[in-house]
């Protein structure tokens, strides 16, 4: 229908999610720090690495998720305590069932490509 009355295919072949909104994708206090800011961000990345890598038409749904929880790493030779976000991406037939999108390389460069674009934009 959609193309019959000439909706823009970016409108046809949009992802449901955000559908609700950011705070559903926040575990835990969504009014604390700077949660919606950081999963808006990584949320545009990785959509946007998913559509330059040509991958965007063959998944359902992609979406990043805050976890309320830390990391622990080294960069230097400080340890670091960084948020956690999960990237994730399915593919489905009937909207109730879902399996994941990727099964090869595209997740380990996909989720490479978010880390690396959310530490140039936030040293």
């Amino acid at each position: 229908m959609g193309s019959i009355l000439n909706v823009p295919e970016s409108f046809l072949k949009r992802h449901p999610f955000p559908g609700p909104g950011l705070a559903v994708r926040v575990l835990g206090d969504v009014t604390e720090g700077n949660a919606l800011e950081i999963l808006r961000q990584v949320d545009e990345i990785f959509i946007q690495s998913i559509k330059e890598a040509g991958l965007y038409d063959s998944i359902w749904q992609a979406f990043a998720v805050f976890l309320p929880v830390q990391s622990v790493g080294v960069q230097g030779d400080q340890r670091t305590h960084s948020h956690v976000v999960v990237l994730r991406a399915i593919t489905s037939e009937d909207g109730m069932t879902a399996d994941w999108s990727f099964h090869n390389q595209d997740d380990k460069l996909l989720s490479r490509n978010v880390q690396f674009k959310m530490h140039t934009k936030n040293p």
